[in-house]
């Protein structure tokens, strides 16, 4: 028969099994949850580093982030050694932190990564085309290796040269060709029957548009050789963009890469000093007849034109107009300025006045468009006496939206969205390190920006221009008065004026 004193030692043993038992399920859970908090200080260190890295935030920032997660570690671990069930409250919020940097590391690596994409470009692509009759029976290259290729003997002799010895080299022998004088000519020759094929840059088609009503629904390409040819330039310090610069943006509207010449129907100088904050968009309008350097051999020629022999040819001739140097260059795609738009949320542009576009109405004063609206508004000309002149001023409009919008610290929510959206439309010769510099400058300054628009002017004719031949086509002859007034504007924002 058990005492009293036999019963009391069994129900101490029994507590002690019982506190046992749940000290170990106590230890065994924390074990799980300083696992769990351990991960969190690896992707701590990780996301530090991936940012870091980026140079995209500020040091300052980059300190005060660093500090807010320690000590968020510091808390969250403390926590695990509480026998109170608050230490499940740390277990949850450390997978939710886990998860915001896991996410946060892969984000700003990526942007990290698309601005290395979009950034740094050193090669301009000349994009030769062999073209046939849209009728013709030839299905392949092959297939017109009798034929006589029209070649054109006055531009671009270099590339079409590298063109004929690629076909040789392809239909196994010299190809048989008829020289014209000029890309229209040979176009048309191909029309009348006169030759089987054309070869030329594709950068040309445009020129040949303006002579041939119609021409591209009349021929299909054949054959495509891409030439690459490395844009010689300075390169300039990562310190740079710390100092006054002017960057070069040209619109182009052209199916493939990004890095094919091409024609530059928009032409916007932007000269800034991050010393005052202030911007000065300046608009060339693309028929201006001016010569191309080291192209033209002093003929003048339509600005739109220079586009054709490289983006580095642009700058020359836009250099040689305003007497300044052009550091930096940026080729947009028509389509980017959509995907750019709407990425934004959309963009507030000042119109001069009502007008009509792509079946958008817009009104005189502020317009709050969408990509598809500003891409009209950028485009219409017929509704104005000006004409170019006044969409050139539109384009300004929608930039100076874009621009005000983008230096806006709403930016951040949407940045890998908006780079990854004009990554295949988008090039520039500025390098990843020198972006990132201008945004960790934006992020820490946080300043508003002055934006003063201005659009050279001048005075319409008929007359014949270098890229095609004898044929007239419409220029605008340059305002002197004009220029040397922006050239100055130009000068006084470099100089912090």
């Amino acid at each position: 028969m058990k005492t009293g004193t036999d019963k009391e030692n069994i129900e101490r043993k029994a507590e002690r099994s019982a506190e046992s038992t749940t000290g170990k399920s106590f230890l065994l859970r924390n074990r799980a949850g300083k696992l769990i908090l351990l991960i969190q200080l690896v992707l701590t260190g990780v996301f530090l580093a991936v940012v870091c890295n980026s140079a995209l935030l500020p040091g300052r920032y980059l300190a005060a982030l660093a500090a807010v997660l320690i000590g968020l570690f510091i808390v969250l671990f403390g926590m695990q050694f509480l026998r109170s069930r608050i230490f499940i409250l740390g277990i949850v919020l450390s997978i939710l932190i886990d998860a915001v940097l896991g996410l946060g590391a892969y984000y700003v690596g990526k942007t990290s990564q698309l601005l290395d994409d979009v950034g740094g470009a050193e090669y301009k692509t000349d994009n030769m085309i062999a073209v046939v009759r849209a009728d013709d029976s030839a299905e392949t290259i092959y297939d017109a290796k009798e034929y006589t290729f029209a070649i054109q003997n006055s531009q671009d002799q270099e590339n079409t040269g590298k063109m004929v010895d690629d076909l040789g080299n392809i239909l196994g022998g010299d190809i048989r060709t008829e020289e014209y004088e000029t890309v229209v000519e040979e176009a048309q020759a191909l029309l009348d029957g006169e030759v089987g094929a054309a070869i030329y840059n594709e950068a040309f088609t445009g020129i040949i548009e303006e002579a041939i009503e119609g021409y591209p629904d009349q021929v299909r390409i054949l054959y495509q050789y891409g030439i690459d040819t490395y844009i010689r330039q300075e390169a300039p310090s990562p310190e740079t963009v710390e100092q006054p610069f002017s960057v070069y943006i040209s619109g182009i509207d052209v199916a493939g890469p990004i890095t094919t010449n091409s024609r530059s129907d928009v032409n916007i100088i932007m000269t800034i000093n991050p010393n005052t904050n202030k911007i000065l968009l300046t608009t060339t309008p693309r028929d201006y007849y001016v010569p191309i350097p080291d192209v033209s051999g002093g003929e003048r020629d339509k600005l739109t034109h220079a586009g054709i022999y490289g983006v580095d040819v642009s700058m020359a001739t836009l250099e040689s107009i305003y007497g300044i140097d052009i550091t930096y260059y940026a080729r947009v795609n028509f389509t980017s300025l959509i995907n750019i738009v709407d990425a934004l949320g959309g963009v507030d542009v000042n119109s001069e006045y009502a007008f009509e576009a792509g079946g958008y109405q817009f009104q005189e004063g502020t317009n709050h468009l969408d990509g598809e609206q500003a891409l009209a508004f950028s485009r219409e000309r017929h509704s104005f006496a000006a004409g170019d002149n006044q969409r050139g001023k539109n384009q300004e409009a929608v930039l100076t939206g874009i621009l005000q919008k983008a230096m806006s610290p709403a930016i951040l929510a949407n940045a890998s969205e908006i780079i990854t959206s004009v990554s295949d439309c988008v090039e520039t010769n500025m390098t990843r390190t020198e972006m990132a510099r201008l945004i960790n400058r934006q992020i820490g300054d946080g300043g508003n920006w002055q934006i003063e628009a201005v659009a050279a002017t001048g005075r319409g004719d008929s007359q014949p221009c270098y890229s095609s031949g004898s044929q007239k086509l419409y220029v605008m002859w340059p305002d002197e008065a004009s220029t040397a007034e922006i050239s100055g504007k130009m000068q006084q924002i470099l100089e912090g004026k």
